[in-house]
């Protein structure tokens, strides 16, 4: 395979989402292969608006414990908003030609996760996979802001010599523009079944625990507050992941006994789910909800709890009896429910799990068809 470049919508961190299982099963099936990891630029103006101190891009470096030598990431700059800066789009798409050029690569594959950055499939002419893992054109953004990404994707839905996506929600909506592969999501099935300690910052006594990032386009967050509410003192809900709530929601949930975690890294998460009571999924049901395939259903079934969720997309469709379905109050009452049944891992574990190395050989053949029989020969030494 050429060089790649993913240009994403999450930074390279220690939790791993979809883009990361992806590319290190590819790096590590293709010893040849490089990877430049495009990371969401630092936007010192936002840092400043949201009370934080600003910061810039960290530029071009190698990222450690994956594929030695293979693997850079790049984070470059955003100084102004768009809507000051007309120009941005196109800094940031000739940063990223620049690096690609400074590591060497001359004709890579260019995978696009962030819609945002079709202007660089429409400079560069290289081979582009458009891979869709939210609806962002029915996010909660203001009317700009949609417009902006509209006219992106219809860029991207034009070029791309392959759209990816995955959820068979997304698969039906992009169907009806253009011809698209459904990829879904999966879990490292053989980390997720090996038994790990009780994590000490676990809360002593029952626990009802929700894995993934805090934002308001999937977290409802005042059901949140009910749930620890009517749980409490006998059992608390533990909210592990990356946290972008504003500052007053964080003290609605904290006001109302539930625990914030913060973010942990991907060996040690496995160790919150295999030790929680119950798991849970308090999201608020929408349009935009109702394009994701959760990465948690899987990480979820993998450790056998019992699993209470809103009516949101996966896990709504779901055909397995530890999962149950409910909304309100019924919510609350059946998180409240199944706190009693404290079975312990690995008890109740069976059952077949899609891992990570299924998908990564979908995407490595749709890689290769974007691949064309002239790029083949480029590559070859």
């Amino acid at each position: 395979m050429p060089d790649l470049i993913v240009v994403s919508l999450e930074s390279w961190d220690q939790v791993w989402r979809r883009n990361q299982h992806l590319v290190a099963g590819l790096l590590a099936r293709d010893p040849a292969l490089r990877v430049l990891f495009v990371e969401p630029p630092a936007d010192p103006t936002h840092d400043l608006r949201s009370k934080r101190r600003p910061r810039v891009g960290a530029g071009l470096g190698e990222i450690d414990g994956v594929a030695p030598g293979r693997l850079h990431r790049l984070q470059l700059t955003k100084r102004l908003p768009r809507r000051l800066d007309p120009g941005a789009d196109d800094r940031l798409a000739r940063g990223i030609m620049r690096a690609a050029g400074r590591l060497g690569m001359r004709h890579p594959l260019l995978w696009i996760n962030d819609p945002g950055m079709a202007l660089l499939a429409e400079r560069t002419g290289w081979p582009t996979l458009y891979d869709v893992t939210d609806d962002w054109l029915v996010a909660d953004r203001p009317a700009a802001e949609l417009e902006r990404l509209a006219a992106s994707e219809a860029t991207l839905m034009r070029l791309a010599g392959e759209v990816v996506v995955c959820s068979p929600e997304l698969a039906r909506r992009k169907a009806s523009v253009r011809e698209v592969a459904l990829i879904p999501n999966a879990v490292d099935a053989a980390a997720y079944r090996r038994p790990m300690p009780r994590p000490s910052d676990l809360p002593d006594g029952p626990v009802a625990l929700y894995l993934g990032t805090l934002h308001r386009d999937r977290l409802d967050v005042e059901l949140c507050a009910s749930t620890a509410r009517a749980i409490r003192p006998d059992a608390s809900l533990v909210l592990v992941g990356p946290d972008a709530l504003t500052p007053v929601e964080r003290e609605q949930l904290r006001a109302a006994g539930v625990v914030l975690l913060g973010p942990r890294r991907r060996d040690r998460v496995v160790g919150y789910l295999q030790h929680a009571d119950v798991l849970v999924v308090p999201h608020v049901v929408t349009t935009f909800t109702d394009s994701l395939d959760p990465i948690k259903l899987y990480e979820y079934q993998a450790v056998g709890r019992p699993v209470v969720s809103t009516a949101v997309a996966g896990f709504r469709d779901v055909d397995d009896p530890r999962v149950t379905v409910a909304g309100g109050i019924d919510f609350v009452d059946a998180v409240a429910a199944a706190l009693p049944a404290r079975w312990r891992f690995p008890d109740r574990v069976d059952g077949p799990l899609t891992d990570w190395s299924e998908r990564v050989d979908a995407m490595a053949s749709v890689l290769r068809r974007l691949e064309g029989p002239d790029d083949r020969a480029m590559s070859r030494p």
